[in-house]
């Protein structure tokens, strides 16, 4: 397991440049079986950084440009009348795919918004009564700009829930910056990135990760931390039951990241800005 997860990590540092720790979320909330919303200023790699997830896996793979005018039967899909079949027949969106990048998903309305993020609470699209299941792994990596920025949309509380860590990437140290201005790996090593994994992998890897032991103490610990947020001052909305479990998907994952079977205090605590900041107000 260690070996494919190292695998996967160094393929990504190829191209990405930035802070390492970036790389280890991303692949937690992918073996957590969680999606992940990368919130930064433009022109800081949050695209070229899901792009080299998605190159690293050998699955489907779609990108969704979001726009003002984009539609939901643009994300999830449409049912439409075949003439020569007299019948009719639904066409999958880019939505059915094992990685789906999600790009500058608050400059699309709420109504778009709603079908993408509905999707990815559910696994599945519900269409004319229909219900079409996503293919596993399914993930989907968005990125999106700060709200303060022109033409954006806020995500609102129950959307954002379904994403399990909100992370930024920040600027990279001047001595990667003055490599990336002599690599341009977007231009040069994006386009060659083969994958490490296969798609099967991932869902492997994942079986392992919920074999990974949470103890009592621990549990305790999660739902202590949740009670807290509920009822101090500080807070009008405290963490939810499925922040909590969020946690603890993803303190798994990280154990499973340094090769131990079981959770430990620090598994939880360096996953909390991440998991719960974008949960509670």
């Amino acid at each position: 397991m260690l070996d494919k997860i190292a695998r996967l990590r160094e393929n990504v540092a190829s191209v990405y440049l930035g802070d390492r720790s970036v790389i280890d979320q991303i692949i937690r909330c992918l073996l957590a079986r969680g999606h992940v919303l990368i919130e930064d200023v433009p022109g800081v790699g949050k695209t070229v950084l899901a792009s080299s997830i998605a190159k690293s896996i050998d699955g489907s793979f779609s990108r969704i440009q979001l726009t003002p005018d984009m539609l939901p039967a643009d994300v999830i899909g449409v049912t439409i009348f075949d003439k020569q079949g007299h019948s009719f027949e639904f066409r999958k969106g880019p939505v059915f795919a094992n990685i789906v990048l999600a790009d500058e998903i608050n400059r699309t309305t709420p109504r778009t918004q709603t079908a993408l993020l509905e999707a990815m609470s559910d696994g599945s699209v519900s269409i004319d009564g229909t219900v079409h299941m996503l293919p596993p792994p399914f993930i989907v990596l968005a990125t999106q700009n700060p709200y303060e920025f022109e033409g954006t949309y806020l995500l609102p509380e129950n959307q954002l829930d379904r994403f399990l860590m909100r992370i930024s990437l920040g600027y990279p140290s001047p001595e990667r910056e003055a490599t990336l201005l002599d690599v341009r790996p977007a231009q040069t090593v994006l386009d060659g990135l083969a994958p490490v994994l296969s798609a099967a992998d991932i869902v492997e890897l994942q079986a392992q990760v919920d074999k990974v032991k949470l103890s009592e103490p621990i549990r305790e610990y999660i739902v202590r931390f949740a009670r807290a947020t509920r009822e101090h001052e500080s807070f009008e909305i405290g963490l939810s039951p499925r922040g909590s479990l969020a946690l603890a998907h993803a303190a798994r994952a990280t154990a499973a990241m340094d090769g131990r079977d079981h959770v430990v205090p620090e598994d939880v605590i360096e996953n909390i800005i991440p998991v719960c900041a974008h949960r509670v107000f």
